[in-house]
């Protein structure tokens, strides 16, 4: 019996771009016999395929169940259409018109299939560092409009030769429509520049000339993928400490760039997720223990990360990187080519300007990055990755959003800045952009946003951001012109950890972080909130305290420390000689903090977390003074190493009593006491308790306020959010004792947990107001 035909039309949304999503379904269409047509849109692929009903159903079902491994698919829509007796399938040029709202993929490390060819002496590619396939290469970084075609990318500048147009034609190729297909014959090529931006070598002996200048111990800056590494044999302490004075970065951790997951493996521990993710097309870096061994015995040294049991390892993930550091043989510090708190250089020209005295050569080639993307940074906790800054390998892969209202535009915090667009049934989160603290980092967020509306042809309805009326993202969203909604900063990191696991609420939120601006005027940072996606109300905090000399206090945690012991002793504080942060001052700059403290002047209160943190490290005198955000927190964390206890300090949650500094504002319930905790750390100290204990009380002792005052609260479903959550001690500690005690914890993975989430949140604030 003679089966009837039957033609389908399909609208498929999401990740379909870039994947070889169409030479996919042109070879599933030819194995099946089936006729018709798949084209790309600006809104994702548009097929249609007619035949045998039994073939086009197996059709669609397998088009479910094998789609390519860097697909998503997010929408299939399908309606039955009269048929045209058409013979072939094809695959034809791509539709223009519609809004565009296609995925764009994110940059995805070297396939396997490359990097073969690669290393193959008789192939075409062979140690060509511009290799590419569907399965791989630059995405993100050089599309400048949708669709994603040739045309629309960084690429266009290449023509391809006759036997790269042919794998780009042939749909049976893995290159089939690879758009930044190319070879050594018609592709980019590398140079290596002097500081004057003279060229000395071009293509492979350019490469061979930075190589013998990192083993040389000089400092190369090397053109990537999303922008520029500064590079520099790891080493080399000499080297290592030239770097940090020239690029203005104290002691804050380098990330390494290893030639092999067998050379990390000599220096850190790496469990199997951690190696997957090493592994992985995200090719992120990862946050690994290092091994312990005498310090001579470490390839790495001791510059690279003072003081610090974790270092942030990533492999090759572009031909470049692969070549050169097989090349090379050893570990590199591969940082961010900039000056610390700029955005990372892109162009050529541009790094002679702005790595000037910091390179002493550059290895740059021809292909023009469309916009910068630096490197992620992911840390294992609870046995899930948990991204920390979201860029390279992650970005702009979108949230799903449950409204569909009018586009929107969230602009982010201040530190770590991301911005977002929520456009239809997406919310776009940008790459990471940084902190807003220079002129050039603010040019970025600008270019971020502005390039954005560009690839999808959206103007925002509403502009969403921060309450802190002195955020320069604030001050931005306040000049469009467009309709505004200011979000409480701790409101959108528990929004941001509900959005990212689809929350609507109620949950109670512990949004523990540095600083965010209350509501009632004060810093906010410990905080409990019962939220849902309309509203919240803050059922606790952390007891407020003083920070003497305000943002002084931020980069020197002996005054955050005065403050927190001014609070709890009172006048009696002074006398304390004996502690650190008393003695460490002037008999004039205490008699200076004093008076501060004691008139209340420039001494805001604070419930934060972080501060916390910050003034617990300077009362053991692990840190006076910090060069980066979260050093203190940090060292109060790796203290910990060894050290196997339960024992809590005491914290006391009390009915919150109307704050005499800031009378009518405080409306939440409760307050978490920490006095009974700094009187056990004193008594320690007096009692010479080793420190890793006194820090460990300390940890556990957070953890079982959140777990008595989450059962106080009474919600089943418990959001960890904020920058403190980074903390893998913390953040298990607390996830362990919620399920002991029948919460639900709910933690971040895809979306990070510091202020690089807060524009997500932003969105789905503004979602549920309908705005």
């Amino acid at each position: 019996m003679t089966q009837s035909v039957k033609r389908l039309h399909l609208d498929i949304r999401g990740t379909v771009q870039g994947v070889g999503f169409r030479p996919f379904l042109y070879r599933l269409a030819v194995e099946l016999r089936l006729s018709g047509w798949v084209s790309n849109t600006p809104q994702g692929v548009i097929v249609e395929v007619e035949g045998p009903g039994d073939a086009v159903d197996r059709f669609v079902q397998r088009l479910r169940e094998e789609k390519p491994a860097h697909s998503r698919l997010d929408q299939l829509e399908k309606k039955e259409i009269p048929a045209q007796g058409a013979t072939v399938f094809e695959i034809r040029a791509s539709l223009d018109g519609g809004v565009k709202s296609a995925l764009m993929l994110p940059d995805l490390a070297t396939c396997r299939d490359c990097l073969n060819e690669v290393y193959d002496p008789r192939n075409r590619r062979y140690l060509y560092p511009f290799t590419n396939c569907t399965h791989c290469g630059p995405r993100f970084s050089i599309i400048e409009t949708l669709p994603y075609d040739r045309p629309h990318t960084s690429m266009k500048h290449f023509a391809m030769c006759p036997r790269c147009q042919e794998e780009y034609e042939n749909p049976l190729d893995r290159r089939f429509h690879a758009q930044p297909n190319a070879c050594p014959e018609c592709g980019p090529w590398l140079e290596w520049w002097n500081p004057s931006g003279h060229s000395l070598a071009t293509r492979h002996e350019a490469l061979l000339a930075a190589a013998e200048a990192i083993r040389e111990g000089r400092i190369v800056a090397v053109k990537g993928l999303g922008g520029f590494h500064l590079m520099g044999d790891a080493r080399d302490s000499a080297a290592v400490a030239r770097l940090r004075e020239r690029k203005h970065r104290e002691e804050k951790p380098f990330a390494l760039l290893f030639p092999s997951l067998e050379s990390l493996r000599d220096e850190c521990e790496v469990s199997d997720l951690e190696e997957k993710l090493l592994l992985s097309p995200e090719s992120p870096i990862v946050l690994l223990r290092r091994v312990i061994q005498p310090a001579s015995a470490s390839p790495v040294c001791h510059e690279v990360a003072p003081g610090n049991p974790y270092l942030g390892a990533m492999l090759p993930y572009t031909p470049l990187h692969h070549i050169l550091l097989r090349e090379l043989g050893f570990p590199v510090v591969a940082t961010s080519g900039n000056l610390s708190d700029e955005p990372i250089c892109t162009d050529e020209h541009e790094a002679l300007q702005r790595l000037a005295g910091i390179a002493d050569g550059f290895l740059v080639h021809n292909r023009p990055i469309v916009r910068h993307v630096d490197d992620s940074i992911v840390r294992v906790i609870a046995g899930r990755e948990m991204i920390l800054r979201r860029a390279r390998g992650y970005a702009p892969l979108p949230i799903e959003n449950p409204e569909t209202g009018p586009p929107k535009l969230a602009v982010g915090a201040h530190l770590k800045n991301a911005i977002a667009l929520g456009a239809g049934t997406h919310i776009f989160i940008s790459q990471h952009i940084g902190d807003l603290e220079t002129p050039q980092a603010y040019g970025a967020f600008l270019e971020v946003i502005g390039s954005f509306q560009r690839v999808y042809e959206t103007t925002p309805a509403a502009v969403v951001c921060d309450l802190h009326p002195d955020y320069l993202s604030t001050h931005y969203a306040e000049q469009t012109g467009q309709p505004l909604h200011h979000v409480q900063h701790h409101y959108a990191h528990v929004l941001s950890c509900m959005a990212e696991h689809r929350l609507d609420g109620p949950v109670l939120g512990i949004s523990w972080d540095g600083t965010g601006f209350g509501l009632d005027g004060t810093i906010w940072g410990g905080e409990f909130l019962l939220a849902t996606r309309e509203h919240f109300t803050r059922f606790a905090h952390w007891r407020t305290f003083p920070l003497p000399s305000g943002e002084k206090a931020i980069k020197d945690p002996r005054r955050t420390a005065l403050g927190l012991l001014y609070e709890g002793l009172g006048k009696k504080a002074f006398q304390r000689t004996d502690l650190f942060p008393i003695r460490s001052f002037t008999p004039g700059e205490l008699s200076v903090l004093r008076d501060l403290l004691e008139k209340g002047l420039h001494s805001p209160r604070t419930s934060s977390v972080g501060r916390l943190f910050d003034a617990v490290a300077a009362l053991l005198g692990l840190r006076t003074h910090v060069s980066f955000e979260g050093q203190a927190a940090m060292e109060l964390e790796f203290a910990l190493a060894g050290v196997n206890s339960d024992e809590a300090y005491p914290v006391e949650i009390r009915a919150n009593p109307v704050d005499a500094q800031a009378p009518d504002t405080d409306s939440s319930p409760y307050v978490v006491d920490w006095e009974p905790l700094l009187r056990a750390i004193l008594s320690d100290m007096q009692e010479s308790v080793p420190v890793g204990v006194i820090s460990a009380r300390f940890h556990n002792a957070l953890v079982e306020s959140l777990v008595r005052t989450a059962q106080r609260a009474g919600e089943t479903s418990v959001i960890l959010t904020g920058g403190c959550f980074q903390n893998r001690y913390l953040a298990e500690g607390a996830i362990a004792r919620l399920r002991e005690e029948g919460f639900e914890p709910y933690w971040h993975r895809r979306v990070p947990p510091n202020d690089g989430g807060i524009a997500l949140g932003q969105i789905w604030a503004a979602g549920a107001d309908g705005q």
